[in-house]
Order: structure tokens, then C-alpha cells, then sequence
């Protein structure tokens, strides 16, 4: 059974289609790339599958549990939706700390005021998940003490503190300058050795074939191609080739 299974996810945003009919599935443990053009619906989709936009048709499912069915109103409870996204954690391009937190208490704060455990114990673990993302020494340090590269890595560790079963990166590197892209990328590649169930969208193309156990290349709203990373070097639709000329 995958972990992650999306069929026939669809979302308009009045008369536009901005996705049409996608479906996928992610094993425990496996990392997806999603690459495109921006407009493509790259975010949407990854948007709809914690529930941020709320698909207009299709069935999502975790672990074989049904969180979301577009026709079946009882999988659509406000109240229910919170929870059922906990089983995600989002990383978005920008970094949204607290500004008045430091980077240990921004990664303490979910723990205690969502999931109500003790200040001792959500401590001890966003200490630890600072260590993950190589800001141990940077724990009492505020978001503008940061470098750009510093904060996406806190607000890492602030989704990991959750505990998730899946964590959904949205072009993290995208506000990032670009000396500063590897060390975020380190960290996720990092993640992905550890096991870490993982939907990326990215535009590091580099990254996606050598990370991702999976690739879907979407346009238009629609799934184009998708396969192993060895659909990079040897695409196959014509729109792909044409993206990826334009992008190595």
C-alpha cells in the first residue's frame, strides 16, 4: 500500500483549470520531484495535497486513509482538515518565522501550542532538529540575524518538529541567492538519505535527478511525463524536451 496516493485530482480557480485529473502515489520513504514551468500547477497540486486549496475532484489518501474525497462531503470537515494535516509538513519558498522568535523557540512553537506538549519537551526537540539542519549554533538567534540559507533551514526544523509522515518542500531555494542554495539542498538531500518521505517541487533540475526516486514533469495543468530520474537525460514527450532545453 503507498503511503501517498492522489487519483484524479482537479482544481479550478473559477473558469480556469488549473489541474486536471492528476494522479500519483509516493511509497514510504521515496522522494517525487515535481519540475515545470512556472504556471504549470506545480504549487496548486502541491497545495491541494494538504489541503491549503481544496481539490474540486479527486480522492487523496495516506496510508490507505481516506483524507480527502471531493465527492463524499464527510471527508471535509473544517475541523477534521486541521488534523489530517498534521500528517504534512510544508516548506514554502518564503521562510514565514516569526520575526520576535528566535530560531529555537520559531521550531518550539507548533509543538507546544499544537500538539500541547511540555516547554521541556518541545525544547529538547527542536534542539535536536536545529542539529539535523546544522544550526545548533545558531539556536538563539533571531530571523535577521540570519542569512536567507539559515532561516529556510529553521523553518525546516519547524515542519520536522512535527513529526511528519510526508514533507512537501515548495521551491524552497526559489527566494534564496544563490550562493546560498546548496546548503538548503544538503540539508534536503540529507532528509531524502534518512528515508524521509519527500514532494518537491523544484526548478533544481540537478537535484531532482539525483535525489528524487521520482519525476513528473506537469504543463498545463496536466501530468506531461513522469518516470525515474532517467527521464531527464532521455525524455520522450516533446514538451518536456523543449522545457528542458531551455533549463540545463
Amino acid at each position: 500500500m503507498a503511503l501517498l496516493e492522489a487519483s484524479g485530482i482537479g482544481k479550478n480557480f473559477g473558469e480556469t483549470k488549473v489541474l486536471k485529473d492528476i494522479s500519483l502515489t509516493l511509497e514510504q520513504g521515496e522522494a517525487l520531484a515535481i519540475i515545470g514551468s512556472s504556471g504549470s500547477g506545480k504549487t496548486t497540486l502541491l497545495r491541494c495535497l494538504n489541503f491549503l486549496e481544496r481539490p474540486d475532484t479527486g480522492v487523496i489518501r495516506v496510508n490507505g486513509e481516506t483524507m480527502w474525497d471531493a465527492a463524499d462531503p464527510a471527508t471535509q470537515k473544517e475541523s477534521e482538515i486541521r488534523k489530517k494535516r498534521l500528517h504534512f509538513g510544508l516548506v514554502f519558498q518564503n521562510f514565514n518565522l516569526f520575526p520576535q522568535y528566535t530560531a529555537l523557540e520559531n521550531v518550539m512553537e507548533a509543538p507546544i501550542h499544537v500538539q500541547h506538549q511540555s516547554k521541556k519537551a518541545a525544547r529538547d526537540l527542536a534542539v535536536a532538529e536545529l542539529q539535523r539542519v546544522g544550526l545548533g549554533d545558531r539556536m538563539d538567534y533571531y530571523p535577521s540575524q540570519l542569512s536567507g540559507g539559515q532561516q529556510q533551514r529553521v523553518a525546516i526544523a519547524r515542519a520536522l518538529a512535527m513529526k511528519p509522515e510526508i514533507m512537501l518542500f515548495d521551491e524552497p531555494t526559489s527566494a534564496l541567492d544563490p550562493e546560498l542554495v546548496g546548503e538548503v539542498l544538503n540539508v534536503m538531500r540529507s532528509l531524502a538519505k534518512e528515508g524521509m518521505t519527500m514532494v518537491c517541487v523544484t526548478h533544481e533540475i540537478g537535484f531532482a535527478r539525483e535525489v528524487a526516486d521520482q519525476i513528473v514533469f506537469m504543463d498545463g495543468g496536466v501530468v506531461v511525463e513522469k518516470g525515474g530520474p532517467d527521464i531527464i537525460d532521455h525524455p520522450t514527450e516533446p514538451r518536456f524536451k523543449d522545457f528542458l532545453q531551455h533549463v540545463l
